[in-house]
Parts: structure tokens; C-alpha cells; sequence
């Protein structure tokens, strides 16, 4: 892939994680009842990072983790030219009266968080569900959804790409933003 442009270096990425597991805190105290669902692929490294912060800011946090795959449940899976490879969903608890925190890492279109949504209810009814993303497009919309917590707000063309790169899986922490034409 091209070179994009960079919109957040890893200083900036790094106080704006701290920031969003510190709103987080704030609103969960111990976090007891709450799970922590990452989106698959790449909402699940950020959620792995973002559990990281919080155990590293308090003692004991009581919260589920889990990793959501979302493939079966998109409403254009079958309009795909090549056979798609689900990744492994690993939730291995009910969500049955819990509150769940569904992390992404980019807020686009809103139909991946709707998929995550129809998914996340084979695990039971939670007692609410909230969305943290680090990036929110938020002029890009196709359905109601909004983020309860953003890392920035980009607005791009609708061709642009933005890629949300974390050191736990690249060798940085950034987000870069693509124009059209790749």
C-alpha cells in the first residue's frame, strides 16, 4: 500500500488511548459486570491495548474480555467476489446483563457495528452497549450509529481510506489516511 498521510504520530496516539481508557474508568469505576468486546480484525488489537491501560491505571478491573468475528453477519457478505475468511470469535462468557464495551478502530459506514451488534446477541442480551473507536468518519455514515467514545473525528472524501497501524501489530503507532487514488 502507498504511503499515506499521517494524521496522529505515536506520542499524540498514545496520550489519546490513555485518554479514552481514563473516560472509561471514570464511567465503570471496577468495571465489574462490564466486558470488553473487540470487533475483529483489527478493533480487537485495539481493545487489547485499551485493556492493557486500564489494568495498568487500576489494581484489580473485574472485566470480560472478548474477540467478536463479524463476517456471517454483514449484510454484503454474499455480494463478495472471493470466498471471505472468518477470524475466531473468543467469547467465552455470557453477556447476559452485562455491559458491554464494543471497541473498533474505525467508525465508517456504521454496518460493522451493526453486524457486531446481531452477532454480539448470540451471547445473550447485555444490560447496554456502548462503542469506543479510535477514528469516527463521521460525515460517511449509512445507518444511526455513533461512537460513546473517540479517540479523533476525520473528515474524509468517501474514497479516502483511513488505517488505524498499532505497535502491538505494526511498528508504530499512527493513523494514516489514503487518498483515493491508491
Amino acid at each position: 500500500m502507498a504511503r499515506g498521510r499521517l494524521i496522529i504520530k505515536e506520542e499524540r496516539f498514545k496520550i489519546t488511548l490513555e485518554r479514552l481508557s481514563q473516560q472509561l474508568i471514570e464511567n465503570y469505576g471496577n468495571f465489574e459486570n462490564t466486558c470488553i468486546i473487540g470487533i475483529q480484525e483489527r478493533g480487537v488489537f485495539l481493545a487489547e491495548r485499551l485493556s492493557q491501560t486500564i489494568k495498568s491505571n487500576l489494581k484489580k478491573p473485574k472485566f470480560d474480555f472478548g474477540k467478536l468475528d463479524i463476517t456471517f453477519y454483514r449484510d454484503d457478505f454474499r455480494t463478495s467476489q472471493v470466498p471471505l475468511q472468518a477470524s475466531k470469535t473468543e467469547v467465552d462468557f455470557l453477556v447476559e446483563n452485562k455491559k458491554v464495551i464494543l471497541v473498533d478502530d474505525v467508525l465508517y459506514t456504521g454496518r460493522t457495528v451493526q453486524a457486531a451488534m446481531s452477532a454480539l446477541l448470540a451471547f445473550g442480551r447485555p444490560k447496554t452497549v456502548e462503542l469506543l473507536v479510535m477514528v469516527d468518519r463521521r460525515f460517511n455514515r449509512h445507518l444511526p450509529i455513533k461512537a460513546d467514545y473517540t479517540g479523533i473525528r476525520i473528515d474524509a472524501v468517501d474514497d479516502a481510506y483511513v488505517r488505524v497501524e498499532l505497535e502491538n501489530i505494526e511498528e508504530t503507532d499512527r493513523i494514516l489516511i489514503f487518498s483515493a487514488k491508491r
